[in-house]
């Protein structure tokens, strides 16, 4: 994947993230002098402070870190999950797992990334990874 700059007179790292999900395609920031990635997308690396960063496209794939459930009246939406979910290249963010009900949400469970284009600003959601 090609390289997006940061820089002050570039997108903002937010944009940058965002529009690689309007493409469809689930990128972060790698860091060039440790390897690391990081979420939220930011110009400097937490783990090492270099400003030598490079957007890769993940996996993918994660695991159900912790979980909630966010109940409701039927009426309203009814209940969702809120989760936490580590991705197999290390960063961990907040999201929701759909696809199984919000109860059903299990830490340690492997899920895999979907982009959900459907409102103005795309986002990433979860579904349960498909057993091999």
């Amino acid at each position: 994947m090609s390289e997006i700059s940061t820089s002050p007179v570039g997108p903002g790292p937010d944009k940058v993230y965002a529009d690689y999900l309007k493409k469809e395609v689930f990128a972060l920031p790698k860091c060039k002098k440790c390897g690391e990635f990081h979420f939220f997308p930011r110009i400097v690396c937490p783990h090492c402070g270099s400003f030598e960063l490079e957007w890769q496209p993940l996996s993918g794939k994660g695991e159900v870190y912790s979980t909630t459930t966010i109940r409701r009246k039927p009426e309203r939406g009814g209940n969702y999950n809120v989760c936490l979910v580590t991705l197999e290249e290390g960063p961990r963010l907040m999201s929701r797992v759909e696809g199984i009900e919000a109860e059903a949400v299990k830490i340690g469970a492997q899920v895999c990334a979907q982009i959900n284009n459907d409102s103005d600003e795309p986002f990433v959601v979860f579904t349960p990874a498909k057993e091999a």
